[in-house]
């Protein structure tokens, strides 16, 4: 994979205009829309539900990138399969001894499966996983809310991931990624970037998106 996959975050988007958010990243050469789904228990935060999911779905064509911060997965998988996801990312922290389990329910409702690990944890830890998913979500800050500092001991991380990897898994950072943190990933190996504060904070979004390849 070439192209470096750009994946805004819809938290940092206006809330009372995700149709109008969601289009402009479209119109400005983002390739996925990335979906934060916090629960308030795995994270100390709130956001969005499988309906807002199923509403978006009907505005845009984006591949949608569904990022599950949640406890117990399994028991929502479904309702965010049905609700038009292209890709649904668990955590290991919150699946543990049923991440094999949750893998292969998510393949088995045909969405693309990611697994994700927080900052503490080893990417040692998931490499029996690497080549059952086909995303790794590689968190370079606490996952909960947007606008934090990039962590670059995380991003060591990838290095292992690609090593471990299938040359066409996708590596995908989250977490304070603007153009200058976004080069170290990709020079790691990563070939997927999410961003948020950095893409919708800015005054120009199209320019924004072009850097970060």
């Amino acid at each position: 994979m070439n192209k470096t996959i750009i994946a805004p975050s819809i938290l940092s988007a206006d809330f009372a205009n995700l149709e109008r958010d969601i289009k402009i990243i479209e119109k400005s050469g983002a390739d996925w829309a990335h979906i934060d789904v916090m629960d308030g228990h795995f994270v100390p935060n709130i956001t969005i539900g499988a309906p807002v999911v199923k509403a978006l779905r009907k505005v845009t064509g984006m591949v949608f990138d569904v990022h599950l911060m949640i406890e117990n997965p399994e028991k929502y998988i479904p309702d965010f399969a049905k609700a038009g996801s292209d890709y649904i990312t668990f955590h290991y922290e919150a699946t543990k001894e049923k991440t094999s389990q949750v893998i292969e329910q998510i393949k088995s409702l045909g969405i693309k499966v990611g697994i994700s690990i927080k900052p503490k944890t080893k990417p040692e830890e998931i490499t029996d996983f690497i080549d059952k998913v086909d995303l790794v979500l590689i968190m370079t800050v606490e996952p909960g809310f947007g606008g934090q500092s990039f962590m670059p001991d995380c991003a060591e991380k990838i290095k292992y991931i690609k090593e471990k990897g299938e040359k066409d898994l996708i590596i995908e950072v989250d977490g304070g990624i603007n153009a200058e943190t976004g080069k170290i990933c990709r020079e790691y190996g990563a070939n997927a970037l999410v961003a948020g504060s950095y893409i919708y904070g800015n005054s120009n979004i199209e320019q924004a998106i072009y850097s970060l390849r």
